[in-house]
């Protein structure tokens, strides 16, 4: 699967290590390229839960407020909250390039960092799951929608037809010269 950009997971007032584990071993699973605390309430430390060790194989960042929390240039913060204002997650497009973060166990995300969020997205279910089951929600909505993927069948069972190979358009230059008389959008022609 080839899926172009990079994401980020994090927890704002983490307060279950065992969650955070599990989140952790699932953003290494899904290809994360980082993972991240704000203002944790415990101490998270590296938790049994995460068996894949992804602090070995990933940066983790931790922040002691949502002001001191920074993010790559380009990359956009995306909130996890199950509010009404929010998108609900399978009608979202995600960035190329995002930061997502899931509020506390048992709690919201602050009022700081859903403003320094330029997306909130909910899960459209009746109330809270586990953080670590949210997150891996997302991060499975992320590879589902931005990876390449055979088209789901009409019937019941598995696609029928391989992935068609990504196919790129004629060079339009070799060399610095002009191949054809082909104008671009906006020369007219």
């Amino acid at each position: 699967m080839s899926v172009r950009g990079y994401f980020g997971i994090g927890v704002e007032g983490a307060s279950k290590r065992m969650n955070f584990g599990n989140l952790a071993r699932s953003a290494h699973g899904f290809g994360a390229s980082f993972i991240f605390t704000v203002a944790p309430a415990k101490v998270i430390g590296a938790p049994q839960s995460d068996t894949s060790r992804s602090y070995h194989h990933l940066p983790w960042y931790s922040y002691a407020s949502v002001a001191e929390m920074h993010l790559p240039d380009d990359c956009r913060l995306v909130g996890v909250e199950l509010t009404e204002e929010a998108i609900d997650l399978p009608s979202f497009r995600h960035p190329a390039r995002a930061a997502y973060v899931l509020g506390p166990e048992g709690g919201s995300l602050s009022p700081q960092m859903i403003e320094a969020c330029e997306f909130v997205v909910k899960i459209p279910m009746a109330f809270s799951i586990n953080l670590a089951m949210a997150g891996a929600i997302v991060m499975y909505d992320r590879m589902r929608s931005m990876g390449r993927f055979a088209e789901r069948p009409v019937k019941a069972g598995g696609p029928s037809e391989p992935v068609k190979p990504h196919v790129h358009g004629k060079p339009l230059y070799a060399g610095g010269t002009r191949l054809s008389n082909r104008r671009g959008r906006g020369q007219g022609g």
